[in-house]
């Protein structure tokens, strides 16, 4: 038997038993767009971008697969996405159906187990081990999977294999509306001629390190001295190799514990004055914290992102005196963090702002450190600002942003394409 197999949608009688783990990673195709297809029909076999506006240095979000015929590729510069595809429709999106219709998926799939992992709105784990919580093959519930979403109106690729690496790398292979099957004890034999990027992990300059040490795929890395990539990989270096072989034993998660709430903005114009910066800055900030409040969540330490003309990014963070949903409490740090990232002359293309670090501080303990401003604010006061900052979060939710403005939100208004973000583990 080979050592991967694309299921063609029949089972055959030669299908062989499954032994062991079976984890499944079911990827929906072209989400986004599948989505906007499905909801626009005469949209369907047409290109369809979601994205950024080309005008304001957008970023595509997601494309069609007709539209990715012409070159057209998720992070994709919009700009460099209408000249390859001039005809393509364009959507800014629309997220609470992409939500919703993502629920649906999950839903089916923990019709099959209860064991899923989901890594992203699009993308999700699930174990379907033969013994634990049923006795079908993995490949008749993959089967079973695919035909169900299907029936929203949308595809999905699914990769089935013993690990969750393994069966990450396999969603990719034959897309869209795939299924393939790397068998128990054929990991390694599939792993090798591959090239370094698929492993999850290895990005464009590590590879290109491991490139110029004459290793071009993973069954290469798999067999090189952990020495020799310990100056690359560091205490890592083991993990890599063993997933490099197929060895990854690490569980499903249920944990959808959020890891960090932030907020991007893409300008049309780089920034070069550090006064807008810190106005800007200011802005995302008020975005983030009026997140945080609407999830009741706190956060102890902030993060700032910057991204260049050069299309460098840079990032740096900082632990806050006490955990806060409060904008006004974590705009110092913040603003103490912009000399680390931003030198007179640097041309802003991307500011992003979040907190991270939730229920890891004792609030209490805080209010010890005498030396910061924001721990010597009484605790009725804080109570009271926050009593304020909901209200205007109410009226900004029933009667939309605009009602309430700062003139530092005039300054940015239609100057830029924002994106909210919320991260949870991935393994």
């Amino acid at each position: 038997m080979e050592e991967v197999w694309t299921y063609d949608g029949t089972l055959g009688d030669g299908l062989a038993p499954w032994t062991g783990r079976a984890i499944l990673l079911v990827d929906l195709d072209a989400f986004f767009a599948s989505v906007e297809q499905l909801d626009h029909p005469e949209w369907r076999g047409k290109p369809v971008i979601v994205g950024g506006d080309a005008d304001k240095r957008g970023v595509v979000s997601t494309c069609s697969y007709e539209a990715r015929a012409f070159g057209v590729r998720s992070a994709m510069p919009s700009m460099t996405a209408r000249r390859l595809c001039p005809q393509a429709i364009w959507t800014h999106g629309h997220f609470d159906r992409y939500r919703e219709m993502s629920a649906a998926v999950m839903d089916i799939l923990r019709d099959e187990s209860p064991l899923l992992q989901q890594v992203s709105i699009d993308e999700a784990f699930l174990d379907v081990s033969p013994g634990r919580y049923n006795n079908e093959h993995p490949l008749l519930i993959a089967n079973r999977i695919q035909k169900r979403v299907a029936a929203l109106g949308i595809t999905c690729s699914i990769g089935l294999a013993t690990s969750k690496t393994v069966a990450k790398i396999a969603s990719d292979m034959d897309k869209p509306r795939g299924i393939t099957v790397v068998w128990p004890g054929r990991e390694e034999g599939f792993l090798a001629p591959l090239a370094l990027r698929k492993l999850p992990g290895i990005g464009g300059q590590t590879a290109a390190k491991l490139e110029e040490m004459g290793i071009r795929d993973l069954g290469t890395l798999a067999k090189s001295d952990p020495s020799v990539l310990n100056r690359i990989f560091g205490v890592n270096t083991m993990m890599v190799l063993d997933r490099c072989r197929g060895i990854d034993d690490s569980p499903i998660s249920t944990d959808h514990e959020v890891k960090s709430v932030s907020n991007e903005m893409t300008f049309s114009t780089d920034l070069v004055d550090e006064r807008e910066i810190r106005e800007a800055i200011k802005m995302l900030a008020a975005k983030v914290g009026r997140r945080l409040r609407a999830k009741g969540m706190t956060g102890s330490t902030v993060i700032l992102k910057l991204k260049y003309d050069d299309l460098s990014v840079r990032t740096a963070r900082k632990p806050l005196p006490m955990s806060t949903d409060l904008e006004d409490e974590f705009i110092p740090q913040l603003m103490g963090l912009v000399p680390e990232l931003w030198q007179p002359g640097c041309k802003v293309r991307l500011l992003g702002v979040g907190i991270s670090g939730f229920q890891e501080r004792s609030e209490q303990l805080s209010l010890l450190d005498e030396d910061d401003d924001i721990s010597a604010l009484p605790l009725p006061d804080r109570e009271e600002k926050r009593r304020l900052a909901k209200a205007s979060d109410a009226i900004r939710e029933r009667f939309g942003d605009d009602l309430l403005l700062y003139g530092r939100d005039l300054r940015f208004r239609g100057k830029g394409s924002g994106t909210p973000k919320q991260n949870v583990p991935d393994d």
